[in-house]
């Protein structure tokens, strides 16, 4: 019994040993690292209430400009990642956690996804730059990298385009960006060119007369501005002339074929003979 009664203080004395000991860590914790949370917690409210802000006012910015709905989504979801990260590297700091570990950490997997990704990235760039210098917009009729259409959509790393055949050729931004774009619609109308050619002994001025009324016949050829009809070379047995009607970018294949029907008709009712190729054979005798 005696010895009994000796262990209960002998373990008590342990018990409050041990809770002064984990009281002195608390105490040490609370002192050292208490300010720093307390901190932190000011630094993400006060931080996520600044670029909350920074981003209505980014988007107001990028509203202002018009950009591409794309771009405008892209551009807003790379300011606010990018605005958050450095929030939270700051709070890290703060608490006392080594950030240029981290940092490296973050450059070195930064450099490995870049390599993986060049291409994608460079069509990235290429689709960024695009939507803000904007050398053509969706409806828009381009020749560009080989091939030739309608803008279908304009998308953050590739341009969809429909060509006159209805085939859908998908280009990437980044050689798109960099590469000779012809846009047919930036003065909102197109000069449809048709090659004619009659013989040479024919009356160019009737053929222009009888060419012009056929042309105003069309109802989808612009009046402004005014058609054309040129000589534009001399052979041995054909006179080449070119008719150039403007039209609006929907209706060119309408005006192109229209005319072209048109005018070789109204040529063949006045008696406007077309060329007719010869052949001078010399025999000679020895």
């Amino acid at each position: 019994m005696s010895i009994f009664l000796q262990v209960i203080p002998a373990q008590a004395d342990e018990a409050l040993k041990i809770g002064e000991t984990w009281a002195s860590k608390a105490k040490d914790f609370l002192f050292d690292y208490g300010p720093k949370v307390v901190g932190a917690i000011l630094v993400y409210i006060i931080g996520q209430w600044i670029i909350n802000r920074l981003i209505s006012l980014f988007r107001r910015a990028i509203a202002h400009r018009k950009f591409d709905a794309s771009l405008s989504t892209f551009l807003l979801s790379l300011a606010k990642v990018s605005l958050l990260l450095v929030l939270f590297l700051s709070i890290a700091g703060i608490l006392g956690v080594n950030i240029m570990g981290f940092s490296a950490i973050l450059a070195g997997a930064a450099v490995g996804i870049g390599a993986a990704l060049n291409g994608s990235l460079g069509n990235l760039a290429g689709g960024v730059m695009l939507m803000i210098f904007r050398p053509f917009k969706v409806g828009d009729i381009i020749d560009a990298q080989g091939s030739a259409g309608v803008v279908q959509e304009l998308g953050i790393f590739s341009t969809i385009i429909l060509t006159p055949e209805n085939k859908t050729v998908i280009l990437p931004n980044g050689p798109l960006s960099t590469g000779v774009i012809t846009n047919f619609n930036t003065h909102g109308n197109l000069r449809v060119d048709i090659n004619m050619a009659i013989a040479n002994d024919q009356d160019v001025d009737k053929a222009r007369d009888i060419a012009m009324k056929a042309i105003a016949s069309h109802p989808k050829v612009l009046s402004t501005p005014a058609p054309e009809f040129v000589v534009s070379s001399v052979s041995d047995f054909m006179t080449k002339i070119a008719i150039r009607p403007y039209t609006t970018q929907g209706d060119y294949w309408d005006v192109y074929f229209g005319v072209t029907e048109l005018v070789k008709k109204a040529f063949e009712a006045n008696g406007i003979a077309g060329p007719t190729p010869t052949h001078v054979i010399i025999n000679k005798q020895v």
